[in-house]
C-alpha cells in the first residue's frame, strides 16, 4: 500500500489543486466519503460541500458544487462543477450572498453559500 495517493481537483473552468495527500474526506449522494492511499477503487456523484485534502504540509479545504469522484491506483479524481479553495473565498461577499438567497427564500443560491462558508471556517 502507497503511503499518498495522487489528488487533482478540477472544476469545469480550471485546475483547481493538484498533488500528494494521505486522505481526501469529501461528500457524496451516499454519504461522507474517506478515501485513503490502497482504497478500494470507486465512482460516485459528489454532493455540494466542503472537500478536505490531507497533506503532509497541512490541510487543503476546498468549496465543492457538484461533480463526480473517483478513485483508482493511488489516484483521486475530484471532477466539480465549481470548485473553489477555502483561501479564495470572500467572506464577506458570501455571508452577503447566504443573506440574499435566504431573503429571497432561494434554497440552492443558499446551499452554494453556506458550503463556501463551511469551507472557510472547516464546519463540515
Amino acid at each position: 500500500m502507497a503511503a499518498e495517493l495522487h489528488v487533482e481537483l478540477v472544476a469545469a473552468d480550471r485546475s483547481v489543486w493538484s498533488g500528494e495527500a494521505t486522505l481526501v474526506i469529501a461528500r457524496t449522494t451516499s454519504g461522507d466519503i474517506g478515501v485513503m492511499p490502497g482504497h478500494q477503487p470507486l465512482l460516485g456523484v459528489l454532493e455540494s460541500g466542503p472537500v478536505t485534502i490531507k497533506t503532509a504540509e497541512g490541510n487543503v479545504v476546498a468549496a465543492v458544487h457538484g461533480g463526480f469522484i473517483s478513485f483508482a491506483d493511488d489516484k483521486l479524481s475530484l471532477v466539480a462543477e465549481v470548485a473553489e479553495l477555502a483561501d479564495e473565498i470572500d467572506v464577506q461577499r458570501a455571508e452577503r450572498a447566504l443573506e440574499r438567497a435566504k431573503s429571497e427564500a432561494d434554497a440552492a443560491a443558499e446551499r452554494r453559500a453556506d458550503v463556501r462558508l463551511r469551507a472557510v471556517t472547516g464546519v463540515h
